[in-house]
C-alpha cells in the first residue's frame, strides 16, 4: 500500500519506519532539500513542498493513507494560524479525494477546562488560549472538509482525529532539566495536572487507526494516569538524582524564569484537566506500552547522559 506523511518529524518518522517495515511505499513531504535527502536515504520517497504554498502541493500523490502530523516550527516565520489552519486547508484541497483514510493529529489543548475536571471525547471544547482556539479551528476545518468530501463521493476517505496529550520520549521531555539539576524554582502551579503520552504509544495508535477496522471520529490519546506537576517533577528529579523541585507559583515571583519557559509544559499546566483514555483503550483496543510516566520516564531519560 502507499502512505503519505505530512509532518515527518518526532512522531511521523517512526510511523514511516514502521510502514516501511510492513512493506509499504511511504511518501514524505518536506520543505528542506537536506531533509529530503535524509528521507531518501531511509527508504522514503521525499516530496519537496510547503503547506503554506499551495502550488507546491500539486505533486502530492494519491495514497491509501495520509498521516497529517504537522507541528509548529517557531523558526519558520509563520503564524500558528498559517500552519495549523491555512496550511491544512491547502493540503486537504489537494488530497481529500485522493486517499482512502486521513489520520489527523490534533491536541488536548482544544479543551479549556481549568479546575482539574475529567474530559473525554464528548466533553465541551471551549479553549481560552490562542493555541487551543487555533487547534479547534483546524479540527472544525478538517471535519467540514471531510463532510464535504463524503457528500461529493460516497467512496471518499474515512477520517479520524487524534487529540494528543503532552508528547514525551527519548530526546523529548516535558522538563527543564538544567533548572531541576540546579535546584532553581519552576514556574507554575504544582497542583495542576499534566496529561502525557509516550511517542511509542502514539505510533501504535496511528498504526491501529490505519488498520481495516471501524473508527470513531475522535480519540483522546493520553496515558492512564494524569499526574500533578509536582508529582511529575519529583519523579523525574529522583530518576536523575537531582534535588526535589521547588515552585514559583507566580511569574512575578521569579521574573527571570520567563525567558526559560518551556512552552509545552506551561500550556499543559495552565489548562489543568484530566484526560480519560477509556475510548482509546476499550474502543480502539490500545494496550499502552507505557501506561504511566513511571514506566515511560526511564525510557525517555536513557539518552540524558549524551546531552
Amino acid at each position: 500500500m502507499t502512505k503519505l506523511i505530512i509532518g515527518c518529524g518526532y512522531v511521523g518518522l517512526p510511523v514511516a519506519q514502521k510502514w516501511l517495515e510492513q512493506g509499504h511505499t511511504v511518501y514524505a513531504l518536506t520543505r528542506s532539500e537536506k531533509r529530503a535527502s535524509e528521507f531518501k536515504n531511509l527508504g522514503l520517497k521525499p516530496i519537496e513542498g510547503d503547506i503554506t504554498q499551495p502550488e507546491s502541493l500539486k505533486s502530492l500523490p494519491s495514497t491509501d493513507t495520509v498521516l497529517y502530523a504537522v507541528g509548529f516550527d517557531r523558526s519558520a516565520n509563520q503564524t500558528r494560524h498559517d500552519i495549523y489552519v491555512t496550511g491544512l486547508n491547502h493540503v486537504l484541497s489537494e488530497i481529500k479525494n485522493r486517499t482512502r483514510k486521513i489520520i489527523y493529529l490534533s491536541s488536548t489543548s482544544v479543551y479549556g477546562q481549568t479546575m482539574g475536571e475529567w474530559v473525554d471525547e464528548t466533553s465541551p471544547c471551549e479553549p481560552e488560549r490562542e493555541n487551543g482556539k487555533i487547534c479547534l479551528e483546524a479540527e472544525r476545518l478538517f471535519e467540514k472538509q471531510r463532510l464535504i468530501s463524503k457528500r461529493e463521493d460516497h467512496n471518499s476517505a474515512s477520517a479520524v482525529i487524534l487529540r494528543l496529550a503532552g508528547i514525551y520520549g527519548p530526546g523529548r521531555l516535558l522538563a527543564r532539566m538544567e533548572q531541576i539539576k540546579a535546584g532553581e524554582p519552576l514556574l507554575g502551579r504544582p497542583d495542576a495536572y499534566l496529561n502525557l503520552i509516550h511517542v511509542t504509544d502514539i505510533v501504535n495508535t496511528i498504526l491501529r487507526c490505519d488498520a481495516d477496522i471501524p473508527l470513531e471520529s475522535h480519540y483522546l490519546v493520553s496515558d492512564n494516569y494524569p499526574m500533578t506537576r509536582q508529582e511529575y517533577y519529583e519523579t523525574l528529579a529522583q530518576m536523575i538524582d537531582a534535588p526535589l523541585p521547588q515552585f514559583a507559583v507566580k511569574e512575578s515571583d521569579q521574573p527571570e524564569l520567563k525567558s526559560k519557559r518551556n512552552h509545552s509544559t506551561e500550556r499543559a499546566a495552565g489548562l489543568n484537566k484530566r484526560c480519560s483514555n477509556k475510548r482509546l483503550r476499550e474502543g480502539l483496543g490500545i494496550e499502552l506500552v507505557y501506561p504511566t510516566i513511571r514506566e515511560g520516564l526511564p525510557d525517555a531519560t536513557q539518552t540524558l547522559g549524551d546531552t
